[in-house]
């Protein structure tokens, strides 16, 4: 095919996700906000959303330009590595600053619409969702796609993609910082303590708790699967051209991405709930489930014929369709595994509420377990995807797969960012006093949206995985390694540090909540104590909810300073004394323990935060009692793992591989150790 019909297809599939997400902010803001308190809940919730993404901003702009500088001078072809850089952060900053300024204006029209229609709810709140979506995939493509149309060598292709990472970085890991410090800080004071219900309008924290679920489930998830996305394609690119020796190598995976888009809003057009008569609980919660299964199964199906005639169009042979097929499979399988473990309707989950009423130690006990033993699937899918696609199309192969794991982004990110805007809505429902009805359509959005969440996080950490071994793959090409020996030792210690990185990244993470939750407990009590009637509900008293969105904002900056730097700095000291085998043996290390401890913490904070859910909706004594307090200190403990360390480690595992590529021929042009 002619390239310039090639160059055409790419770029009309970027623009129509983009013009669908434009369809569906119309048809969103079209739906009414509810009453002034409604109103005004949701302005405190965008006002400090959209303020802390302006001050996160502002760091990385300072980032960026150090890091550019660094790769005009130092990075051949100069400037233009740069330039791709700048393109990849300024792309992937504005999708995540899209997709959550229609997520905080979406919330309260979710609580809104639930009041008469639960099915008109969760329709809105997926649709937002989608938003941020088809942001990314439309964004990601379109920017890659143009800057590889304008220059053709492939490190300004990596540049966009390593500016994809630092802004994932920096979303992922402060946004998690930000949210858990809130939601922690408001559960511990409001419902442990004071004895208050979750989201009680008394709580000076609640406005930045629902702030948090914005930036670190929607802008920071956005971000982590458009840097995942970008990357898997940008990998493939580079490969494609090496293995294949023409340019189809690099249309491939661009076609594959832009075909992707499209059979994405044919699966989220499909998505189409229906109001259940007398419907309880576990049955919205199923019935919503399903609906948007159907949205996966639809893209899933379709992407498969899709792919099979543009593979064999390109290649002539099926060996790259059977490898995108397995990663397609593997992250589907994936998918199914982590709602076993995480789901409320599953037994893991019912066993930890169960166990709630032993105390919170056995909860704890319990989650942590249930959390490792659900590592077990995710690694065995990912080792058979990764034998299958490298032995159906080498190393290529694997960056094929991951491709294939994330070719339908658009659809399963809709998913994902439906959490949050549920969780919102919940929220607005319980501080604009709804009633009774709506607050529990709200919750049963809320379950599907914690299980979607679950779900979102296990499916980009197996993506980061693959990816990561993509751009494993992709530094061996570009410092041209055949073989790292385990019986090198700067292997060895390469290994090692990079097994170490993890720990230390994920407490330092850890950590950053913990020292943001005690900040914010702190003010929560100060206001109880010194603000007279607040505690007591008395007309016209109210909290300060600024103190605490400010103070859970400086946090998380100031936390994420030596995290980022560790990210960067490791594998330059590594290239820089031992050498090329060295930061080979780094990103191995980093892949294996980032994995698993991922897998690990996110998974048992799920199934930690639906226990509670599970309890609350009357389960073992239902709000208030002692299973109930105790499956709330399990939730709290599990905020970190899912919310923050644990999906920090999915940048982590990328963002090391990418350095490594772009600086990988200075290491071998100054040590050969």
């Amino acid at each position: 095919m002619d390239v310039w019909i090639l160059k055409l297809l790419v770029i009309a599939g970027a623009v129509l996700g983009l013009a669908f997400v434009g369809y569906l902010t119309a048809t969103i803001l079209r739906e009414s906000e509810g009453n002034q308190r409604m109103k005004s809940i949701s302005q405190a919730i965008r006002q400090g959303a959209m303020a802390f993404l302006r001050r996160e901003f502002l760091t990385l702009s300072v980032f960026t330009v150090v890091v550019f500088i660094v790769l005009a001078v130092f990075i051949d072809p100069k400037p233009y590595v740069a330039i791709g850089y700048l393109a990849g952060t300024v792309t992937s900053a504005l999708a995540g600053w899209l997709g959550m300024n229609i997520a905080t204006k979406a919330n309260v029209r979710t609580a809104h619409a639930a009041i008469n229609s639960w099915a008109k709810g969760l329709k809105i709140a997926f649709s937002s969702g989608a938003v941020m979506g088809f942001c990314v995939v439309g964004l990601g493509l379109l920017g890659l796609a143009i800057i590889a149309f304008i220059w053709e060598d492939f490190h300004v292709w990596l540049g966009f993609a390593f500016g994809a990472s630092s802004v994932a970085l920096f979303l992922r890991a402060g946004g998690g910082i930000f949210t858990k410090s809130a939601d922690v800080g408001a559960d511990l004071v409001g419902k442990v303590e004071a004895g208050i219900p979750e989201d009680d309008p008394r709580n000076p924290a609640v406005i930045a708790d629902n702030v948090g679920d914005n930036v670190g489930d929607v802008a920071g998830m956005g971000s982590d699967l458009y840097e995942s996305y970008v990357s898997a394609i940008a990998a493939s690119m580079v490969l494609g051209v090496i293995a294949l020796g023409t340019t189809d190598g690099m249309f491939l995976p661009l076609t594959l991405a832009a075909a992707g888009i499209v059979i994405s809003i044919i699966g989220a057009l499909s998505v189409r709930p229906k109001d259940m008569e007398d419907a309880d609980f576990e049955k919205q919660v199923a019935k919503a489930h399903a609906t948007m299964n159907t949205g996966v199964y639809v893209s899933n199906i379709l992407m498969i014929v899709a792919s099979f005639f543009i593979i064999r169009g390109f290649t002539g042979d099926l060996k790259l369709f059977w490898a995108l097929i397995s990663g397609l499979v593997a992250g589907f399988l994936i998918s199914l595994a982590t709602e076993y473990f995480t789901s409320a309707e599953r037994p893991p989950v019912k066993r930890i509420a169960k166990s709630a009423e032993s105390g919170a130690a056995v909860t704890i006990i319990d989650g942590l377990g249930t959390g490792m033993l659900s590592t077990v699937l995710p690694v065995i899918l990912v080792v058979i995807a990764t034998v299958l696609a490298y032995l159906f199309g080498g190393l290529l192969g694997i960056a094929i797969a991951a491709m294939g794991m994330l070719i339908n982004l658009g659809m399963l990110l809709a998913m994902d960012c439906y959490g949050p805007i549920a969780d919102n809505s919940a929220g607005i429902a319980e501080m604009a006093g709804l009633g009774q009805d709506v607050r529990e359509r709200c919750e049963a959005l809320d379950a599907v949206g914690n299980t979607t969440a679950a779900l979102g996080k296990g499916f980009a950490i197996a993506s980061a995985a693959l990816a990561s071994l993509a751009w494993l793959a992709t530094y061996f090409e570009v410092v041209n390694i055949e073989i790292a020996s385990l019986t090198n030792v700067s292997v060895i210690a390469g290994i090692l540090v990079g097994g170490m990185l993890t720990f230390i990244f994920s407490a330092l993470a850890m950590r950053g909540v913990g020292t943001g939750s005690f900040a914010i407990v702190n003010e929560v009590r100060r206001q109880f104590r010194e603000i007279k009637g607040l505690l007591e509900g008395k007309e016209g008293v109210k909290p300060d909810y600024v103190r605490c969105v400010d103070i859970a904002t400086k946090v998380a900056l100031k936390s994420m300073i030596i995290p980022g730097i560790l990210v960067i700095a490791v594998p330059l000291i590594l290239g820089f004394t031992l050498g090329p085998k060295a930061v080979a043996g780094l990103l191995v290390g980093s892949l294996l323990t980032g994995f698993l401890m991922a897998v690990m913490m996110a998974n048992a904070g799920g199934a930690w935060d639906n226990a509670k859910k599970y309890i609350e909706a009357g389960a073992f004594g239902g709000k208030g009692s002692e299973a109930h307090k105790a499956a709330v200190v399990g939730d709290t403990v599990g905020d970190p793992f899912k919310d923050t360390a644990g999906p920090s480690l999915n940048i982590l595992i990328k963002l090391v591989g990418k350095v490594a590529v772009i600086f990988g021929p200075i290491f071998v042009t100054l040590v050969t150790f």
